[in-house]
């Protein structure tokens, strides 16, 4: 099989790792090559950075005014809304999702940037009120410069671009590292970048590994922000990094998200809302809702429902249009799926469902929709983010307890409510410390919502109007207005 080949975008340029070396990506679905990249070190990382703040400095892009990005941000929606057939396609194949999925987040990632656009000249100051007659001071927002934007392989066009978005809106350049795992389309959309207009080096995208190239970019001297989703135990490097150069951070690390099913629910819509929670996208969501809390007087209900509905699930090629669940990402991840449901049998949870790989042909990383039941809740599969398509299931008696257990672990992303009372969900909704509560719906997104979680799950907000806010500085001017000789310079004015 001939491997298709990549290189990367450095300074408007396309480009192979200086050092000549290179990577394989893997077909999740089939556990074998299909793509070769450049592989980066420190000396790719140092040109990148520094092709991006030539670009953030030259007139091109920093002479551009705030309407002009938002024009070359909507032109960039509109060719990915052009290629969105291809994109998907690419996608699927890098990473193993579903082509249903990504044929949905690609068509949907236009109004990312049209919606992002329009914000790129709404970023206004304001005039202060000072206490001092003879001064004026005002306000603006001003781009931070250099950011590093790392991606994982779970939804890689969607989770770049509610960075890089926001990031040139603001009026930033950025150097992208996508996961060794799934960087085709990170390339890809860095073309598009250029073909839309963006000045060359306005948008980096390096390949290679996080100790290497993500480490480089991470605790480079000219990055002033990055932008990190991924796991907790990467995210304490970056931190460490972001020590070298006191970059700004939003981290956003994934979680053990709460689906609260009570008594009086629909309980064909919590079923519905469970499978979307757990087993799209073969659980690899960072919001998936992998802890059940049904109410005692459903639960045998509820999860014999469930059963028979996870049981349905096609499994099979992601590239399938009849799929409903594709593979593991990677076969790392899968040997971590395997091992966490086997710990959690040996602490007590009870195998109701799956639990093993599916008799399928081929090589694929396939595991099957699997389903635990949990007498308490200090297991580690109710505390621990397994990051593929397992659900821990456990009674509650009451609205207290319900809390109680959703608020009992060291994330906050996101959490799911079924309840037709609307009081208790207005309660909930206020009280579960998580960052996303979604009431009788799950796994909903839009370019105007805020993404973001409490706790262990990361801090700083991705999507809506705030997120270009994230990637400025604030400024404050002063005038002063009088014109006498200034007073005694011993002391403060």
């Amino acid at each position: 099989m001939t491997l298709a080949r990549f290189q990367m975008c450095i300074d408007g340029q396309w480009v192979d790792a200086l050092s000549g070396k290179t990577f394989h990506s893997l077909n999740p679905a089939l556990g074998e090559a299909w793509a070769e990249l450049p592989d980066a070190d420190e000396a790719d990382v140092e040109r990148a950075v520094q092709a991006a703040q030539r670009a953030f400095e030259a007139p091109a892009w920093r002479g551009l005014s705030a309407t002009a990005r938002g024009k070359l941000l909507r032109r960039l929606g509109d060719l990915i809304g052009a290629r969105k057939e291809e994109l998907a396609q690419l996608e699927s194949r890098d990473n193993g999702k579903l082509i249903r999925e990504t044929r949905g987040q690609v068509g949907y990632l236009p109004e990312f940037f049209h919606y992002t656009a329009g914000l790129a000249d709404k970023l206004e100051g304001g005039t202060l009120p000072l206490d001092k007659p003879d001064m004026f001071a005002y306000t603006v927002h001003e781009p931070i410069g250099v950011v590093a934007g790392i991606i994982p392989w779970n939804s890689p066009l969607y989770l770049t671009a509610i960075k890089l978005a926001p990031a040139l809106a603001a009026g930033n350049t950025i150097v992208l590292k996508p996961s060794e795992h799934a960087s085709a389309t990170i390339l890809e959309l860095a073309r598009l970048a250029l073909e839309a207009g963006f000045p060359a080096g306005v948008v980096n995208v390096v390949t290679g590994y996080g100790p290497s190239t993500g480490a480089a970019l991470t605790r480079h001297p000219l990055v002033r922000k990055i932008a990190f989703t991924g796991g907790a135990a990467t995210a304490r490097h970056v931190v460490r990094s972001s020590a070298e150069n006191f970059a700004k951070l939003s981290l956003e690390l994934g979680g053990k998200s709460p689906n609260i099913i009570f008594a009086d629910a629909d309980l064909e819509s919590a079923v519905n809302g469970a499978v979307a929670g757990i087993y799209a996208a073969s659980g690899q969501s960072c919001v998936a809702g992998s802890r059940l809390l049904v109410q005692d007087a459903v639960y045998d209900e509820f999860v014999a429902r469930l059963i028979e509905r996870a049981r349905r699930i096609r499994i099979g090629n992601p590239q399938d249009d009849a799929s409903e669940m594709g593979p593991m990402a990677t076969e790392q991840q899968l040997a971590i799926v395997e091992r966490m449901v086997a710990q959690a049998q040996s602490e007590g949870a009870t195998l109701l469902m799956g639990g093993r790989r599916p008799a399928l042909d081929g090589n694929g990383w396939y595991y099957e929709p699997t389903l635990l039941a949990c007498a308490r809740h200090d297991l580690t599969i109710m505390q621990e983010e397994v990051f593929g398509p397992v659900a821990a299931v456990i009674r509650f008696k009451d609205e207290a307890e319900a809390l109680a257990m959703a608020n009992d672990s060291q994330f906050g992303l996101a959490a799911g409510i079924w309840t037709r009372d609307l009081g208790r969900a207005h309660r909930l909704a206020r009280d579960v410390r998580s960052g996303i509560i979604w009431v009788n719906t799950y796994r909903a997104v839009s370019a105007m919502a805020p993404i973001g979680g409490f706790k262990n799950s990361g801090y700083g907000r991705e999507s809506g109007i705030d997120s270009v806010l994230a990637y400025t500085e604030l400024k404050t001017v002063w005038i002063n207005l009088s014109p006498a000789p200034m007073p005694d310079p011993f002391v403060m004015r």
